[in-house]
């Protein structure tokens, strides 16, 4: 379950990464760290490698610039996503 949430959280961000930023979530805790420990094994430094290769192709052109930026602000929650949380960028320390 909290895998699945993990995903929702990486698909959103990735539709629409602008204006937003990841802040760890003070409460995560000992579970949380475990699960990041599995995450990274399993997925998590295959979507990194993934979003850093993208993310250079990205900047090659000029146009493509601000997406390879956003593709290189996905790499922390792609390779680390369990504790996180989504806040908008003009309040980087919100808390629930």
């Amino acid at each position: 379950m909290p895998f699945g949430i993990a995903s929702l959280r990486i698909a959103g961000f990735v539709l629409w990464p602008f204006g937003r930023t990841t802040v760890e979530r003070p409460g995560a805790g000992a579970p949380s760290c475990i699960g990041n420990l599995l995450w990274l094994v399993l997925a998590g430094w295959r979507l990194a490698i993934a979003h850093i290769v993208t993310g250079i192709a990205l900047c090659i052109t000029i146009t493509g610039i601000p997406f390879g930026i956003a593709g290189f602000e996905l790499i922390p929650v792609s390779l680390l996503p369990l504790g996180r949380e989504i806040v908008p960028t003009k309040q980087p320390f919100a808390t629930r």
